[in-house]
């Protein structure tokens, strides 16, 4: 049974406490004319059919993400030779280097926010060719995006992605008049081919396409590191055991997803029905709103028992922490390589502890708004 739950308290709660409230009650609700997703099974059906709930919900030009059916599937082909298991996976032993070398260019406390984004900056850009001397300006808009989103000023979040849009365009022509060999410069001079006909992509698409891979990726991966570090920090155990399989990445990997299960930072999508349908007991109309919440999603009782219970094999084949679907994310190879290496920086670095209170971030913002942490490096085995 659908339960409206009033904007002003949804607010005032973080994603966990919303979610795992809203649960308790049903799997589906609505309020003021749109529908959230809640329960697991719920949230894998809507992704699953992207013809009942489309992805074509707002106004600007999203590639790939914003497209549906044909559409979707061309553009899609684009991204994915990028995002490739056999282009990303080589990477890795950069992005080791690059959390071990950040993680020891800080002091001994810090917050786990800020090492994510450092991070974050440094293997996106690596990845994708753009010259160091736009870090500064990357970490800044981070923390201007983040404040943005918490605000819920359209106007102020508007600005903020227009400022993203032109750093984009000045990479641009940065790599017009410097001829690399890096995947920026072989997506401005790629192809997609619609109906047949294939045709250069245009500026426009491209720089859609690196803002999707870019400007939320950042925000995402740094308050995922975070979630990570405030997890190695109540749970020495479980760091333990991770440290003894750290060449073991499989392990890791698993690790990393039932962590980001437990506390998933990606909050929510946006889907639009184009057609009336039947979801968690409730009848949801035609051309209706309705977002996915994926962190409450992925605490569903009825998919994982004991929400915040750690069992990584057990709970994989729910986990919907990269979505589902066919907008499922593409860059989870990548997002998984980033975090992995800032996991074995951690780990390597030794133990962490809390130093103070922390503090959750509110909806729309996951994860954490504050991780202080010490490290403590562990006795050297002779």
């Amino acid at each position: 049974m659908a339960r409206p739950h009033q904007q002003r308290r949804l607010m005032a709660a973080d994603a966990r406490e919303i979610g795992d409230r809203a649960l308790s009650h049903c799997p589906v609700s609505h309020d003021q004319g749109s529908w959230t997703v809640w329960g697991n099974e719920e949230a894998r059906r809507v992704a699953e059919d992207p013809e009942t709930y489309s992805s074509r919900v707002s106004a600007h030009l999203s590639v790939p993400n914003g497209m549906d059916g044909e559409l979707h599937g061309q553009f899609r082909e684009v991204v994915d030779r990028y995002l490739s298991d056999a282009v990303i996976l080589p990477l890795y032993p950069s992005f080791e280097r690059i959390a071990e070398t950040a993680y020891a260019s800080l002091g001994d406390e810090f917050d786990g926010n800020e090492f994510g984004r450092i991070v974050a900056v440094r293997c996106q850009s690596a990845w994708l060719g753009w010259d160091p001397s736009y870090e500064e300006e990357l970490l800044a808009w981070i923390t201007a995006n983040r404040d943005a989103t918490r605000s819920g000023d359209r106007r102020r979040t508007a600005a903020v992605a227009a400022d993203f849009t032109a750093i984009i365009r000045r990479i641009l022509i940065d790599h017009r008049l410097h001829r690399r060999d890096d995947p920026t410069s072989s997506l401005m001079a790629d192809t997609v081919t619609i109906s047949g006909f294939e045709r250069a992509l245009t500026e426009e698409e491209i720089v859609s396409i690196l803002r999707n891979w870019t400007s939320g990726d950042l925000g995402s991966i740094a308050s995922a590191i975070g979630v990570v570090a405030h997890f190695l920090a109540t749970h020495q155990s479980i760091a333990d055991e991770l440290r003894d399989q750290i060449d073991n990445p499989r392990a890791l990997d698993l690790a990393l997803d039932e962590m980001l299960r437990i506390d998933d930072p990606f909050v929510s999508n946006r889907r639009i029905t184009t057609r009336s349908a039947s979801l968690g007991g409730c009848e949801i109309p035609a051309r209706s709103r309705v977002t996915i919440h994926w962190t409450s999603a992925n605490r569903d009782p009825r998919a994982f028992g004991y929400p915040d219970g750690y069992d990584p094999c057990g709970h994989q084949s729910r986990n919907l922490v990269y979505g589902a679907g066919p907008h499922a994310c593409p860059g989870r190879t990548l997002s998984t390589l980033e975090l992995r290496g800032a996991l074995v920086a951690m780990l390597r670095g030794g133990d962490l502890a809390l130093t103070g209170a922390c503090e959750r971030e509110r909806i729309p913002v996951g994860g954490w708004a504050k991780v202080p942490v010490r490290r403590t490096p562990r006795p050297v085995s002779l």
